[in-house]
């Protein structure tokens, strides 16, 4: 293994963990990375085109539109690019830790579930492309898509309840030859991953099979707004979460390996991980604040589980913290902050996702504020709720999955990160945190003064309201611009360690942490799945129950389709 690979790029020599993944596995993985990366490249492109004509710089042709491009940029990113590289990377961490390799079963599903996913994209990406589905990324009633947008996208669901039937057979199979052991922390944290995923997209998937689809194909005349976002906003709080929790496994697994250090505590990730499960999903009225049909007593009692979920946040963000500073003090760092001096942050592998770390700090503070009764009144149609959500999804979770593929593709590969793409590497960290730092602050900004979201610009005849937004988004379309630079520059890196990085001679590090030896032995009881599913199942009831029976006693007399482009 080259000296940069042991070295971290931090001077501070980290252990070897040596690995290579078998042909099979191999070609699974990659094919799900690679589809991801086509999906970034194309919702970036969509991206930068809406951002720019939206703040004014430039003017679409006719035959292109702005919500066309506003959907195609939200389905590729915020669904298919998260999907097939979360499952990519669950795959590449699940093979390493439960015996080196999958079987050929668990194979076979995982493959099925790319052949759902992939073919699934393809339907979804027709009625984009024609202009027939440009209702946002969301299945928001009454806008309505073509029956293969909602065909399309549920194959998507589908593919990927099979992918996460490869991850829970090589749990349970691992579990069966080591009984009595702690499971491997990442295939742990990989299940519950795929648990939170499962039971979220029960909600779209039932919007979609028993109330979209057959509005869609002319089936029914008319459809219950009121019911289908509900079902929606089931799903999409706990999105959110299926989107970090990967970023956490980065940040709780490989990264203390990279940093030669050791993982704080074997229990505190399990137990958080299994508090996102609880407090992640029961959470979805406080979407819903200015929907009418809901009873104000429930979404209270939405917001106030919303706000549960600080609690796995702040455990994450203790654990983290103490494995740094263990690390740090472990290499010679002295005096309170010493610590902090000795991480490798010239090693883009850490770098990219430490940025991540720093900026979901404004990011958290931004989504108490959307959560909150009162407080969510002033921003909730305004361009503040879109800045925040690039500050989630597009900066803490995508700044680590820069992260993750400057670790995965050499291994992948058995192709070297050489300092030259280490060093552009963190250039592109650097980028994307400029550009995001410029447009999703633009947004909040103009959110605060009032600019309104979902609309593709608005002037109000020169009003000088509107000529106090012009400052921020000129902001915005900078921001934008620099960050589809960055993009170009993650997927110029992608290929070159893809295809022409020099290749290596003995296996690459899978960076995977251990716990001290004198860690204590997890709690059996975190390791009952039937247990915590069944306290998510009641949560969720307790959450749901009343509103989805007084939607069904007094339902709305339901809309008719809506086409606004």
């Amino acid at each position: 293994m080259s000296d940069l690979q042991n070295t971290g790029f931090g001077g501070a020599t980290v252990g070897k963990s040596d690995f290579r993944f078998q042909r099979d596995d191999q070609l699974l993985i990659q094919a799900h990375i690679g589809f991801a990366y086509l999906a970034l490249l194309l919702g970036a492109l969509a991206g930068v085109l809406q951002t720019l004509q939206r703040t004014g710089v430039i003017s679409l042709p006719s035959a292109l539109g702005y919500y066309q491009l506003l959907t195609l940029h939200g389905v590729s990113l915020a669904l298919v690019f998260t999907t097939f590289f979360i499952i990519g990377f669950l795959f590449s961490g699940v093979a390493k830790t439960t015996g080196g390799e999958l079987t050929p079963r668990e194979r076979a599903w995982g493959w099925t579930g790319f052949v759902l996913m992939a073919a699934g994209t393809a339907l979804a990406l027709i009625p984009i492309l024609t202009n027939d589905a440009s209702v946002l990324y969301t299945f928001y009633a009454p806008l309505k898509a073509s029956p293969l947008f909602y065909v399309g996208l549920t194959a998507v669901v589908v593919g990927s309840w099979c992918s996460s039937v490869t991850i829970f057979s090589a749990f349970r199979r691992w579990r069966r030859a080591h009984p009595g052991e702690s499971s491997p922390l990442f295939a742990y944290m990989a299940v519950a991953t795929m648990i939170l995923w499962v039971i979220c997209t029960l909600g779209v998937a039932i919007e979609m099979l028993f109330l979209l689809i057959p509005w869609s194909m002319g089936w029914t005349e008319r459809v219950d707004v009121s019911l289908s976002r509900t079902l929606f906003w089931y799903f999409g709080h706990a999105l959110v979460y299926f989107w970090l929790l990967p970023a956490y496994i980065y940040w709780y697994v490989n990264i203390p390996r990279l940093i030669k250090g050791r993982i704080f505590s074997n229990s505190l990730p399990r137990l958080t991980f299994i508090l996102f499960i609880l407090y992640s999903i029961p959470v979805g009225l406080h979407h819903q604040f200015n929907e009418p049909g809901i009873d104000s007593v429930w979404k209270f009692v939405q917001t106030v589980l919303t706000f549960f979920v600080v609690i796995p946040s702040f455990l994450t963000a203790f654990s983290i913290l103490a494995t740094f500073e263990l690390a740090g003090r472990s290499q010679g760092g002295k005096g309170l902050l010493g610590w902090i001096t000795k991480l490798p942050y010239k090693d883009v592998r850490f770098l990219a996702p430490f940025l991540g770390m720093v900026l979901f700090v404004p990011a958290g503070i931004g989504g108490i504020i959307n959560a909150s009764y009162q407080l969510n009144q002033v921003v909730h149609n305004t361009l503040w709720v879109t800045g925040h959500f690039h500050l989630t999804l597009a900066t803490s979770v995508i700044l680590t999955f820069f992260g993750i593929s400057y670790m995965l593709i050499p291994v992948l590969r058995g192709r070297t990160l050489t300092p030259a793409m280490n060093r552009l590497g963190i250039v592109q960290a650097f980028t994307w945190v400029i550009g995001m730092a410029l447009m999703s602050g633009g947004m909040h900004a103009v959110g605060l003064l009032g600019e309104p979201r979902r609309i593709s610009y608005t002037t109000y005849n020169d009003h000088p309201v509107a000529q106090m937004w012009f400052p921020y988004r000129q902001a915005m379309a900078w921001g934008g611009g620099i960050l589809f630079t960055g993009i170009v520059l993650f997927l110029i890196i992608a290929a070159y360690l893809w295809f022409f990085a020099p290749k290596t001679e003995t296996p690459n590090e899978y960076p995977i942490g251990e716990v001290t030896p004198d860690q204590p032995k997890p709690p059996l009881f975190l390791e009952r799945w039937s247990i915590w599913i069944g306290v998510a199942v009641g949560l969720i009831l307790f959450a749901y129950t009343m509103p989805f029976v007084q939607l069904f006693i007094h339902p709305a007399p339901g809309a008719l389709p809506m086409r606004t482009w």
